[in-house]
């Protein structure tokens, strides 16, 4: 029997599996990554893709704070699209198509050759316990490794169940083994597992698609990297991209689909897990869409030699041969071979709200859970909760408190928040709309954000970290001369307005309230003040963004402050939190039960959001002036 001691211990070689040891390691402890594959690590098991709108918020922070995901995104891409580009910088995502085989390369080969990181090809079958806390891992090879902290990230494996039409069989990852007794382990401990399923679609041979006839949806004419570490001028100019397409559903596919309802394993009770809402099946979209005429599919290729294409819009686990018929019924895949039949998958995962904020179980000590073992969906959401779980690991051994991203400083201070005070009853999956902070939030500001963190941390380099200083700092100048910048209604000045199509002004204005319209532009701005021309255009637009919005960001930190005090606010006793007009029936039960003394307790029990507290606060108001 082989016994090893280490100070971190990663189960799991997933999206957050890497960055939580790669996090372990680079701050310094002796860490072990026990994968079943070493050349599965880092794999993309569904889409071809990175980011999106919300996940490309994640992936920012993540590389700000010192992760990897952006990085190996900018090296592995393919094409690279802005979501949402005429819309408010707030809610715009990055996104990516990547080489998946690239990607998965570039990620074990990072995994490899780290210092103070150790893998191994095994299966863990058990934690081991003493006390009240895990001391270790036993493999199926009856291997014991021993660690300070365990960090499961276990994806879809944890007793893994594949469906294809009314075949069945036990799989984390179609082709891969499931880990069938680590759930008993958890159990055994004491957490509330639960059961949850996703799913993926067929993958067809390329060169049997014809692309003809197929809307073609090519990348950004001037691609934006994830990565704050990577050279944007070097990579806009050297990147290469290729495009994706655009096809539908129509009548003869729903009927298809429809009449084979019969045969499908989400619809006779075959699959128990609950699935994805924002994400769901091509046969549980025509069961509630209907009367939809149709749906976007989009085909992505997998790598950057298009071998093989990723039907995004067509998850399934219909049989083999209706999804044969289905995919032919498609414009442009009349003569489609599939490579890869599409599956739904229903595995177990831990109930979040057994965590705390660090993502350490409650119940158990040093135990560490991230990803979908928590019921998130995602790559991005994955890796997320990876980087701050070795983060919080690593300094929970150093003696310190831990990294508590808070909402209105990142999307995974909201990720993680929902997640351990709300629970999620489906696959959890991030969008801008679950941030109350949004404009706080953007992409762009991640490294302003954050950074200062994963530089303390030891996971950001100095010199990285002079160069967000450097961008504060000229985006601050920036802001000055805007702020100190006044014009009058001169002809002169209502001349130039008119000559850059800007209505004119009738009283004397400072440059931010210029700037500030909606019709204002980069190219406006250059010539409203030339001497901006100094900084470079990604400068020059972080500066627009900041003057257009700089009201308004002003209101949300205004916010922030006072629900800081807020939180401090006593709570009478004998409160009747019935009588609260506003509040769920679910937060009501919630509060009569606890009965907390101030908003502050309030806030900190699970499930209850911000906005609650806000109405809580008002209604508390009111009644200290009635009496």
């Amino acid at each position: 029997m082989n016994t090893n001691r280490y100070d971190i211990i990663v189960v799991g070689g997933g999206h957050a599996g890497i960055e939580a040891a790669l996090a372990s390691a680079r701050m310094g402890n002796k860490t072990l990554l026990v994968s079943m594959l070493a050349e599965q690590v880092g794999a993309t098991s569904c889409n071809p893709a990175v980011g999106g709108l919300a996940k490309g918020h994640l992936v920012r922070e993540l590389d700000a704070l010192g992760g990897e995901m952006g990085r190996i995104t900018d090296e592995a891409g393919i094409q690279f699209r802005i979501l949402n580009a005429t819309k408010g910088p707030a809610v715009r995502g990055t996104r990516a198509q990547i080489d998946m085989d690239k990607y998965r390369v570039i990620a074990r080969n990072l995994v490899l050759h780290v210092s103070n990181l150790d893998l191994v090809q095994e299966m863990v079958d058990d934690l081991i316990f003493e006390d009240d806390s895990v001391i270790g891992v036993r493999t199926q090879l009856l291997n014991e490794y021993y660690g300070k902290k365990v960090i499961l990230t276990t994806g879809t494996f944890l007793k893994g169940v594949v469906h294809i039409g009314e075949i069945t069989q036990e799989s984390g990852r179609f082709g891969e083994f499931s880990a069938n007794k680590l759930s008993t382990s958890l159990k055994n401990a004491g957490l509330h597992v639960g059961r949850l399923k996703t799913g993926t679609c067929p993958r067809i041979d390329s060169s049997s698609i014809d692309f003809s006839v197929m809307e073609k949806q090519p990348g950004d004419a001037i691609p934006t990297p994830f990565s704050f570490r990577t050279d944007r001028a070097a990579f806009a100019k050297n990147k290469q991209q290729i495009p994706c397409f655009i096809t539908y559903t129509n009548e003869e596919t729903h009927t298809l689909i429809e009449s084979n309802f019969h045969r499908a394993p989400l619809f006779t009770g075959q699959i128990e897990g609950v699935g994805p809402r924002y994400c769901p099946s091509i046969e549980d979209k025509i069961n509630r869409f209907r009367e939809k005429e149709r749906h976007h599919l989009f085909i992505e290729p997998q790598t950057a030699e298009n071998t093989e294409c990723y039907i995004n819009g067509l998850s399934t686990s219909l049989p083999p041969d209706v999804q044969q018929q289905m995919i032919r019924s498609i414009k442009g895949m009349e003569n489609a071979k599939i490579v890869r039949y599409g599956y739904a998958i229903e595995y177990d995962f831990v109930d979040p709200t057994e965590l705390k904020h660090s993502l350490e179980t409650k119940k158990v000590k040093n135990l560490y859970l991230a990803g979908q073992i928590n019921g998130t969906t995602g790559y991005e959401e994955a890796a997320a909760q990876g980087l701050m779980a070795g983060i919080n690991a690593s300094l929970s051994l150093q003696g310190k408190e831990p990294l508590i991203l808070r909402r209105d400083e990142a999307y995974i201070g909201v990720l993680i928040d929902d997640l351990v005070t709300k629970g999620t009853k489906e696959p959890y999956r991030m969008f801008t709309s679950r941030a109350e902070y949004r404009l706080l939030l953007r992409e762009e500001s991640a490294d302003l954000r954050l950074s200062a963190y994963g530089h303390e941390l030891g996971l950001i380099d100095d010199a990285q970290a002079a160069k967000v200083e450097q961008k504060r700092q000229e985006i601050a100048e920036g802001m000055r001369v805007i702020n100190e910048t006044d014009y009058t209604p001169s002809k002169e000045f209502i001349n130039f307005l008119a000559s850059i199509d800007e209505e004119k002004i009738n009283d004397k204005q400072n440059a931010q309230q210029i700037i500030s319209r909606k019709s204002f532009t980069l190219e406006k701005l250059s010539k409203l003040l030339p001497e901006l021309g100094k900084h470079s255009p990604y400068i020059q637009e972080e500066i627009l963004v900041e003057a257009k919005y700089a009201r308004y960001v002003e209101k949300q930190q205004e916010d922030i402050e006072k629900m800081k005090k807020l939180l401090h606010v006593r709570i009478p006793e004998n409160f009747d939190f019935a009588s609260v007009s506003g509040l769920s029936k679910e937060i009501v039960e919630k509060f009569q039960t606890f009965n907390p003394p101030t908003l502050q307790a309030a806030s900190q029990i699970s499930g209850v959001t911000p906005a609650a507290i806000d109405i809580l606060q008002i209604y508390i108001k009111i009644g200290a002036r009635k009496s």
